[in-house]
């Protein structure tokens, strides 16, 4: 998800013939353009928090049930990501990256012409499928465009096109969904995709894949009982974020007294207060990355307190809210780089397993969120409900930070 490290994967990866630009001190412009696609994928994802209620309330269906759009998005993800990956990556990445791009502009365009909830979800299943092998390749490819220095920065600057879409997308696609209709958002969306892709086909040069990397060895890196820990971390500490703000209009507009209207720029705050938390997640990951692991989430836990006893009040909603944004996005850059530390030689199945890690804890905030949303309960219990998970994931990573390990010369021991 936002600012995941990166192993090198071969040594003789830059002298692909194919790859016909100098590699410079400076960010190129390929690596802007993979910023771009992750921003436009990142839209997708999360806008359905902005317009939930316009999608109920158009569909004659409760918020539960368009929280399952969540759920669905979330869990194509989970199970077509790693699948896609291992199959995409014997082939061209340039030519994996434009399919991929086809496929989500595809799912996009159905959900903006249609006014039917399962065509709608469908459409949700079929972009999701996208995002998994688009991020774990481009950002491989991200890595091949630079210099082996600049290659930590490569990916982050990718994966800062979805914390973008956090800040500008969700918000404009909220802004657009109130003034024309939520269709017109997933249009949008869509036309962001053709932009995207008519430049990956423009800038991005013909990639060839890895020789000599089996199926085997790529799955036998999950015999690594650290790496498989570090997925788990990731499930359970994420549960809470989405859990909340994949409802943030509800507990906004029934609890906090916020009109839909103003939506907008209550997510462009929160998505500040995202982006604010990912620097801060990626310095804190460098200094002490056990530390980190185990502050945020604990940190999180607190906002989530904090925000669900001031929700009925605006302002200081807001502000709880703000510091919510900041304490959950910092968990990202930890969570990936514990994952990536103990990807060993499938660094590629590794980045797009963490995804898939984030959205089965998307999947089941979707679910948590719709329960108890739909439920007498209501939206004011959303934000202490979406502490359960978390706890019993801080815990989980206690045990696994203060467990000595044993050092293996064997990276998939």
């Amino acid at each position: 998800m936002n600012r995941p490290t990166c192993s090198r994967t071969g040594t003789n990866s830059k002298q692909n013939g194919s790859l016909t630009m100098s590699l410079t001190s400076k960010m190129p412009l390929q690596v802007w353009i993979l910023t771009l696609s992750a921003f436009a994928i990142g839209t997708a994802e999360f806008v359905i928090a902005g317009v939930l209620t316009q999608v109920a309330d158009s569909l004659a269906i409760t918020e539960g049930q368009a929280g399952h759009l969540i759920t669905a998005y979330a869990l194509a993800i989970v199970i077509g990501g790693p699948v896609l990956t291992l199959w995409l990556a014997r082939f061209d990445r340039l030519k994996v990256l434009v399919g991929l791009m086809g496929l989500f502009i595809a799912g996009n365009l159905i959900a903006a012409f249609t006014t039917d909830y399962s065509t709608l979800l469908a459409s949700r299943v079929l972009a999701g499928l996208t995002q998994g092998p688009f991020y774990g390749i481009g950002a491989v490819v991200a890595t091949q465009l630079v210099s082996d220095k600049l290659a930590g920065r490569a990916v982050g600057q990718m994966f800062a096109g979805l914390t973008l879409a956090n800040v500008l997308g969700v918000p404009a696609g909220a802004w657009i969904g109130n003034s024309f209709g939520w269709n017109t958002t997933f249009l949008v969306v869509a036309g962001l995709g053709v932009v995207a892709t008519a430049a990956i086909l423009a800038v991005i040069p013909s990639q060839q894949p890895e020789a000599g990397r089996s199926l085997k060895s790529q799955i036998g890196a999950f015999r690594n009982t650290n790496l498989l820990a570090s997925l788990a971390i990731t499930v359970l500490g994420w549960v809470g974020f989405m859990t909340f703000y994949g409802y943030i209009a509800p507990v906004a507009e029934q609890v906090a007294g916020f009109a839909r209207a103003d939506l907008s720029w209550v997510l462009v705050i929160i998505g500040l207060g995202l982006v604010i938390g990912n620097s801060l997640g990626g310095r804190s990951a460098d200094t002490n990355l056990s530390r980190a692991l185990i502050f945020w989430p604990a940190a999180m836990i607190v906002a989530l307190i904090v925000v669900g006893v001031l929700a009925p009040f605006k302002w200081p909603f807001l502000i709880a809210a703000f510091v919510f944004g900041i304490v959950s996005f910092a968990n990202v850059p930890p969570m990936q780089m514990r994952v990536m530390k103990h990807g060993g030689a499938a660094p590629e199945l590794a980045a797009t397993a963490n995804i898939s890690a984030f959205n089965i804890a998307n999947a089941l905030g979707g679910v948590i969120g719709g329960s108890v949303v739909d439920s007498s309960w209501g939206a004011a219990a959303i934000p202490f409900a979406a502490t359960l998970i978390p706890v019993a994931g801080l815990v989980f990573i206690l045990m696994q930070e203060r467990r000595p390990r044993s050092v293996c010369p064997n990276p998939i021991c």
